[in-house]
């Protein structure tokens, strides 16, 4: 019996729901991705705003702030699957977005970006950088706009246990990823 992508899904979702990190998850990934990704300066940094039971980018946005970066957070839209990015500062107020996600409140002085590293979120990955999302395409389709004008650094930030063995099932259309950063280990797939 082969399971599809929605079962798959399904069943990663209810696992990560038991996943408990330790105190120290959060800070050793956030060590791994400023080793291992080494942002510059000049450089954009996209995250999300973890929700439910997501590995929380949080720790990682609170030092790229502290030390300068620009950093963006994504605005969903369900007519649009491609992501705008809004510049988002420690003071800006979030609203419940399209899908029930924090996002920055969008107004007349909000400052578009084009993020050059995009921390991805993801249920499920595998050893060959597929990621399994919620399904509705937006980070797919994304990385495809983002890949066509520069070269962007896709991460994903997640347990080690939300790795699976299996060849995750990829379409044409979904959009590997660079990195997997997890509290013990980065995972490349870069060639």
């Amino acid at each position: 019996m082969t399971l599809n992508k929605q079962d798959i899904r399904d069943q990663a979702k209810r696992f990560r729901q038991t996943l408990r990190p330790d105190m120290d998850s959060a800070e050793k990934a956030c060590a791994l991705f400023f080793e291992t990704c080494a942002p510059q300066k000049d450089q954009i940094i996209a995250l999300y705003w973890p929700k439910r039971d997501e590995f929380s980018t949080q720790l990682i946005l609170e030092e790229l702030l502290e030390h300068g970066y620009q950093c963006c957070l994504p605005i969903t839209s369900k007519e649009d699957r491609i992501l705008k990015f809004a510049k988002w500062t420690k003071d800006d107020p979030l609203q419940e977005g399209a899908f029930k996600v924090q996002e920055p409140v969008i107004n007349d002085y909000t400052e578009w970006l084009e993020p050059d590293i995009v921390i991805v979120p993801l249920i499920a990955f595998d050893r060959r950088g597929h990621r399994l999302g919620y399904g509705a395409g937006h980070y797919d389709a994304t990385l495809t706009a983002l890949r066509k004008t520069k070269d962007i650094t896709a991460v994903g930030v997640a347990f080690a246990e939300q790795m699976v063995l299996f060849p995750l099932p990829a379409e044409p259309h979904d959009q590997p990823l660079d990195l997997v950063i997890t509290p013990e280990k980065v995972y490349s797939f870069s060639s």
